[in-house]
């Protein structure tokens, strides 16, 4: 289950296999028949028999965003995947405005990498660790600017939901 937030409208997107081309958009079934045009980020789209030219203008992998053109009309387009619509529901999508002192495991999963040390400085959306959580490898960065102060957990190690694995000054 995904959300795409498009011009700052959610939508619910569920997708039947890995191609993205068969699934729901906010309940509705949809078939895509998507054909790669030849130019990088340049795609023809048949959607309820009807015709679209669609251009990836811009993709951040890191923020899950894109601006896209469709038939001329450019959108911004943000996908939420399930560990995003978790970290929102459990509050922690925006930290912010809050003091953070610690990082726990979002759900439970196992340690692939950590990429900070303690005493480490870190910036908000630097990435802090892996986690291999349902068979997807989630890459979990900094909610702030923040230092670390130890690490709790190693690589390699498993982890349950709301363990903590690093600590902030």
């Amino acid at each position: 289950m995904y959300e795409a937030i498009i011009n700052d409208n959610t939508h619910k997107v569920d997708l039947f296999d890995g191609s993205g081309k068969t699934g729901t958009l906010n309940g509705e079934q949809f078939d895509l028949d998507v054909v790669e045009t030849g130019a990088d980020s340049h795609f023809h789209l048949l959607w309820k028999n009807k015709s679209y030219r669609v251009e990836v203008v811009n993709y951040d992998q890191a923020e899950k965003a894109a601006v896209i053109k469709v038939n001329g009309d450019q959108f911004e387009v943000e996908v939420k995947d399930e560990l995003d619509i978790l970290l929102k529901k459990m509050g922690l999508s925006d930290l912010t405005s809050q003091a953070v002192t610690e990082l726990k495991a979002p759900m439970p999963g196992l340690i692939l990498d950590l990429h900070v040390n303690p005493g480490d400085e870190v910036k908000q959306g630097d990435t802090l660790l892996v986690l291999e959580a349902m068979k997807m490898e989630n890459v979990i960065k900094s909610p702030a600017d923040v230092t670390v102060k130890s690490i709790e957990a190693e690589k390699g190690d498993a982890v349950e939901k709301n363990q903590t694995i690093i600590t902030f000054e």
